[in-house]
């Protein structure tokens, strides 16, 4: 922090103005938060175009310096005619969003970035918007408590800066604010209905899980998440087949604007899922490796010549005692500035080292405790479903591998299976965090052709989370 108007010096007068501007700073910056948030309600309940921060696809926004004091939509000529056209498709045509994409690809319409490319997500969220029937929605979405994941997604880490999700809220709930309509509501009804009907037709298609491992394979080239892909009746050359694919989506060019971003193969599902349930039952039968893994990462620091966490207390509080004393004596003028500020330093820098080795003592301590609870909760639940292992149905399978797997990284000829290990690993919702960076490798092959196009999947690595 860099004050303008005065310098900070070194003092404890000094370190005090710091810590009292930092309070002060940081409970202003929340009700400047706040008093924005009911600004921004009270435009919207007056009906103001203020309120909302940009224009959807169709409409320019215009701020209040150019509007003259009043922010509003301006209608965009060429981007309102692609509006329509995606409604009347849906609407009148009854067409499928994703041949709405296919038909603003062949007519060559580019969105507001200038792609070429159409993803579905953007043709869903213009047949959603109620602006374009003249009632532009505000508050239209909260933040939540995060969501669960079964990874982290691509390009992101697992645990973000801001831990938190976003919500829909009840249409009821919504502020409307009156903007220039592009379609008629008629029009805008009927596409509504269109997609109703259109996720009816797909939930009655997908009926629910249909993959072992769904939402857990991730390519290792490009970090796209693998999908399931069944056999097409022409690819199985009237053969019956009972097994399917997983795929990158990086491989499918239509996702991509027409180029594929990835060259990885396909994996069969029966071979990839039971390669990951072998290695699933290794560890459940072996409960003391995750033991031993705890415990060699415990090692280095447990081996280090450290005072005890008692020692280090004590001589924390003696450098604290003769901080204040050093203190005492350069106000009562005991002492010049020329002695006081290299001693305090020295002090100062002693005792940071030491709140530094104490915090390590107390985290080593912590995690000496999650590691007898993470066992004896491991060692429970083995002998629990230990003799089961061989009779487990479909399901039971599916969650046994979604508590103990964090990802199956698959890789040209390759497959890396990540654990994770939370401290109470078999609950539905664990609360803490993961094991780090341990590789085990297991070179046994699984009974098939390692260079093979199709079975690529031919060595499994074994780790756990980093």
């Amino acid at each position: 922090m860099v004050f303008l108007n005065r310098e900070l010096g070194q003092t404890p007068e000094d370190d005090l103005l710091l810590q009292v501007q930092g309070m002060i700073a940081e409970y202003e910056r929340a009700k400047i938060i706040e008093r924005n948030r009911r600004g921004k309600r009270h435009a919207a309940r007056s009906g103001s175009v203020n309120a909302l921060s940009g224009a959807p696809y169709g409409y320019r926004y215009v701020t209040k310096q150019e509007g003259g004091g009043q922010a509003r939509y301006e209608i965009a000529i060429e981007e309102a005619r692609v509006v329509r056209k995606i409604f009347e498709w849906v609407g009148k045509e009854r067409v499928t969003i994703g041949e709405v994409c296919r038909r603003l690809a062949n007519a060559g319409e580019k969105t507001r970035k200038g792609k070429a490319f159409w993803d579905r997500s953007v043709v869903w969220g213009v047949l959603k918007n109620p602006a374009y029937i003249g009632e532009a929605g505000f508050g239209k979405t909260r933040n939540g408590p995060l969501r669960p994941r079964l990874r982290a997604q691509r390009g992101r880490p697992v645990q973000p800066r801001r831990a938190s999700s976003i919500f829909d809220v009840a249409r009821e709930e919504w502020l409307s604010i009156p903007v220039p309509a592009l379609v008629d509501r008629q029009v805008f009804e009927a596409a509504q209905e269109q997609l109703c009907e259109n996720q009816r037709q797909m939930r009655e298609g997908a009926r629910g899980a249909s993959y072992l491992l769904q939402g857990l394979v991730v390519c290792n080239v490009c970090s796209y998440a693998f999908c399931g892909k069944r056999i097409s009746n022409k690819s199985a050359k009237g053969k019956p087949r009972d097994y399917s694919y997983y795929r990158c989506v990086g491989t499918d060019a239509y996702r991509f604007g027409g180029h594929r971003v990835c060259d990885n193969h396909q994996v069969r599902t029966d071979l990839l899922d039971l390669a990951v349930w072998q290695q699933v039952r290794i560890l459940l039968e072996h409960p003391g490796r995750v033991t031993d893994e705890y415990r060699r990462r415990l090692e280095p620091q447990s081996n280090s010549k450290q005072t005890g966490l008692d020692g280090v207390e004590a001589r924390l509080g003696k450098l604290r005692h003769g901080l204040a004393r050093l203190i005492d004596s350069y106000a009562d003028g005991l002492i010049e500035k020329s002695e006081f500020e290299p001693r305090i330093k020295d002090l100062r820098e002693r005792s940071a080292r030491l709140e530094g080795q104490a915090k390590e003592l107390v985290d080593q301590a912590r995690m000496e405790s999650e590691l007898r609870l993470i066992v004896r909760n491991l060692e429970q639940f083995i002998s629990s479903v230990k003799g089961g292992l061989d009779y487990a149905d479909w399901v039971t399978k599916r969650d046994i591998i979604r508590a103990l797997v964090k990802r199956v990284e698959v890789e040209k000829g390759q497959v890396n299976v990540v654990f994770r290990v939370d401290s109470l690993p078999f609950e539905s919702r664990p609360a803490r965090g993961v094991l780090q960076h341990c590789w085990w490798r297991s070179t046994a092959t699984l009974g098939f052709d390692p260079q093979s196009r199709w079975d690529c999947v031919c060595l499994i690595s074994l780790r756990f989370s980093e």
